[in-house]
């Protein structure tokens, strides 16, 4: 492509005038706001190992109080968007968030959706526009844009999660707000227990619009019971993975981001192609090697990365003899409204 000019090839007194009118010229600009074939891209690849991260968050336990902290969490922040921006992508941002026994964490409702994955502990719930939803390991439990949400904790044993959020891009589009709340009643019902059979609904479901989140806790117990079946009658299938859905329209559980889980085979490395989304990987269980660019992260049980879009990916299950399974967090549903969506080989 021909060079542009320059800025600084304009007259002063040309780029006084500009500026004064608000005004910005476009062809010095340009080759960075369309780069030619791949985006420019601030993402870069990071690892987050869990065990240098838990003491620091146990210790936060210690040096703030629940009444001080309201959400006690410590940021992953992607280095590539400068830490004070809390962003691990353009759109997703991600905490570990702490809880111990005897807190809660009040009610409030926010603009951005988030979801929950618990990495450790069990006696927390979740409580969502007055369902109770349990808390244990591997769970994805949803507090989706508008939902009051609270947390408590009636167990012995420190609970952490991973919050995933839309956040950066509901900040970005000046939309971003929350309101305070008081404490839940518990109502009756849980989806995870209405929709706890796949391909049957209530009749009811079809008709009941007015619900837009009818499942809002997917136990890791069913996921991960559905990726071994999965394996098991598909044996040639190379990646194992399902998608998180809403149970009565088959699509994306919420509105921005996507999530999966999937299972490497005992010694398997499998290839993910570029696409246009940035991609967030959280081991649940086993071992798994991560390269992507010249970037290799060996993670271990609760380990994060984050990687950036546009470049393949390769997961490599380290165990010749166990299976691992990774949670996955993506901006595809984004990209897709967007009609920008990519994949490349």
């Amino acid at each position: 492509m021909p060079a542009l000019g320059r800025l600084e090839d304009l007259p002063l007194d040309y780029r006084d005038e500009l500026q004064r009118l608000n005004l910005v010229p476009l062809w010095p600009n340009l080759r960075t706001v369309l780069p030619p074939r791949v985006p420019s891209r601030q993402t870069k690849p990071v690892h987050w190992p869990y065990a240098t991260i838990r003491p620091l968050l146990m210790r936060a336990g210690e040096l703030t109080p629940m009444e001080k902290a309201e959400r006690r969490v410590l940021v992953l922040a992607n280095p590539g968007h400068g830490l004070e921006n809390m962003k691990a992508s353009p759109a997703m941002y991600l905490g570990m968030q702490l809880l111990l026994p005897g807190e809660w964490a009040p009610s409030h409702r926010h603009t951005p959706n988030a979801v929950r994955m618990v990495v450790e502990g069990r006696g927390a719930t979740t409580t969502v526009n007055g369902e109770k939803c349990p808390m244990e390991r591997g769970d994805l439990i949803l507090t989706p844009t508008g939902q009051w949400h609270e947390h408590a904790h009636d167990g012995d044993e420190p609970v952490v999660w991973l919050d995933v959020l839309d956040l950066p891009l509901v900040y970005y589009t000046e939309t971003s707000y929350a309101i305070e709340g008081q404490r839940q009643a518990v109502l009756p019902g849980r989806g995870d227990a209405i929709y706890a059979a796949g391909g049957v609904v209530p009749t009811s479901a079809f008709v009941r619009s007015e619900v837009p989140y009818p499942m809002l806790r997917y136990p890791w117990s069913s996921t991960r019971a559905a990726l071994v079946a999965l394996a098991e009658n598909q044996p040639a299938l190379e990646a194992v993975q399902v998608t998180y859905v809403n149970p009565e329209t088959g699509r994306d559980v919420q509105n921005n981001l996507g999530f999966y889980a999937l299972m490497l085979r005992p010694g398997q490395a499998l290839r993910l192609p570029a696409r246009s989304s940035s991609q967030v990987f959280h081991l649940i269980e086993g071992g798994v090697d991560v390269q992507v660019l010249d970037s290799r992260f060996p993670l271990v049980e609760a380990d994060t990365c984050c990687t950036p879009g546009y470049e393949a990916v390769t997961l490599a299950n380290r165990s010749a003899t166990e299976p691992a399974f990774v949670f996955i967090a993506d901006e595809s549903p984004l990209h897709r409204k967007l009609g920008v969506y990519e994949v490349r080989a």
